[in-house]
């Protein structure tokens, strides 16, 4: 099994932490969000990983990956981005990951068990997080809803109530050929413009309303957080894991 970090944007959100480095460097109690995520990759039997550079991506070489780079990380969207590893999505399943994230080695054993084509990990168990992170859980979070199949029914869209929430996807998804072949169809549909601002959760919608495959949610219940600011390390560093 191969894995796909994704690092090609700058995480401006993160304002001055990120001026002189990608997110996925940035430390969290003390190791880089990287490093974590390399050990959990490895930890859980995957071998093989590559990142997708962009912004600072002399920062990111020379660390034992297999290097795929998008020279207009500026000017597109993480899908974007992972159309670069399309040598790699095209002959064999792939767990796709964030790079801004952490989490543990089962969130990885969870997709791998899946025989979906197209896999996405949630945390069921979101607002307690939310609350800590945003104060209003709704200012940041998205739809998520699933079908009774425990397929992903809907996500992305801005909630108008808790009751649209019932988790919140983490970053993380296995994709099979299958399941990518079915993203470039639908990318093959779209104006270059389209294809550039689209965002993953845009496309998983966009892969729910085809219908032609479906998109498992997988439940995650451990550690795991994601780092879209300042105050979220501040959170995470007073957070066991």
């Amino acid at each position: 099994m191969k894995a796909i970090i994704l690092a090609a944007g700058r995480g401006s959100r993160m304002k001055a932490l990120t001026d002189d480095r990608p997110k996925c460097l940035v430390k969290v109690r003390g190791k880089t969000l990287l490093d974590r995520q390399l050990k959990t990759l490895r930890n859980a039997g995957i071998s093989e990983i590559a990142i997708v550079t962009g912004y600072q991506r002399k920062l990111l070489t020379n660390r034992g990956l297999v290097e795929f780079h998008n020279p207009r990380w500026a000017e597109t969207n993480m899908v974007s981005s992972l159309s670069y590893a399309k040598e790699w999505l095209l002959a064999e399943p792939c767990i796709v990951s964030y790079s801004d994230i952490f989490y543990e080695p089962p969130a990885i054993k969870l997709l791998n068990t899946s025989d979906a084509s197209l896999a996405v990990t949630y945390d069921p168990h979101w607002l307690k997080l939310w609350e800590k992170r945003f104060g209003d859980p709704l200012l940041d979070a998205e739809t998520f809803r699933l079908n009774k199949d425990k397929t992903l029914a809907e996500i992305g869209y801005k909630p108008k109530s808790l009751q649209e929430v019932e988790g919140q996807y983490m970053g993380l998804l296995r994709l099979t050929p299958e399941g990518w072949a079915e993203v470039l169809r639908i990318r093959a549909d779209l104006t270059l413009e389209e294809c550039n601002r689209m965002h993953m959760t845009g496309t998983l919608q966009k892969v729910i309303n085809a219908g032609r495959i479906t998109v498992k949610a997988i439940p995650y219940e451990l550690s795991w957080g994601e780092v879209d600011s300042a105050e979220d390390l501040l959170i995470y560093q007073k957070q066991s894991f």
